[in-house]
């Protein structure tokens, strides 16, 4: 996987490094095309925002398999790139309630969605939320909101920041991506 350092959500895969350092370019281009189009007043890229690291997915809390976390997911965003970070990820999340309210029986396939949030959102230290909603639906606004009070909970410096924000919003641009794409 290649992702954009500044461009938290922003990443191209492939099937090697060299593929998926390729593929960059034009997810960068697309991605500041969506946050302009979404109203975000953004610079042009410049030089190389993206870096290639291989890294195997760990163990989590409940001994089920994380993510992979990326180096970078180490280091604190500053306030200002915090607080820009976390309206991306609402308008990710708009951007699939949009693709949700074009085909709503799509929520079916995203259950997933909903236990990756719930999960970010436990190692950021909530309760997480409550599981036995019927509506996957239901499970995956939950699931996010949680989330969003997670991290607005622990702020910038909390550890494991970087990597939820951008999890939370590459996972709902991919969502409505396979959404919209069906």
């Amino acid at each position: 996987m290649a992702f954009a350092g500044e461009l938290p959500g922003c990443a191209a895969v492939g099937d090697d490094a060299a593929a998926a350092v390729a593929g960059v370019p034009s997810r960068v281009t697309a991605f500041v095309a969506w946050l302009r189009a979404c109203g975000e007043d953004l610079a042009e890229p410049v030089g190389n925002w993206y870096e290639v690291e291989r890294t195997a997915s760990a163990p989590g809390p409940d001994g089920g398999l994380r993510r992979a976390a990326f180096s970078l997911d180490e280091l604190p965003p500053s306030v200002d790139e915090f607080e820009m970070w976390l309206r991306w990820a609402e308008l990710a999340r708009e951007e699939l309630a949009g693709a949700l309210d074009a085909a709503p029986a799509a929520a079916n396939r995203l259950a997933w969605l909903a236990t990756q949030d719930a999960a970010l959102a436990v190692e950021l230290g909530a309760a997480g939320p409550v599981e036995d909603q019927d509506a996957v639906l239901d499970r995956i606004y939950e699931a996010r909101d949680t989330l969003t009070a997670a991290l607005s909970a622990v702020g910038p410096g909390g550890p494991g920041v970087r990597r939820a924000v951008r999890l939370a919003i590459a996972d709902d641009l991919r969502a409505a991506e396979l959404i919209t794409d069906r």
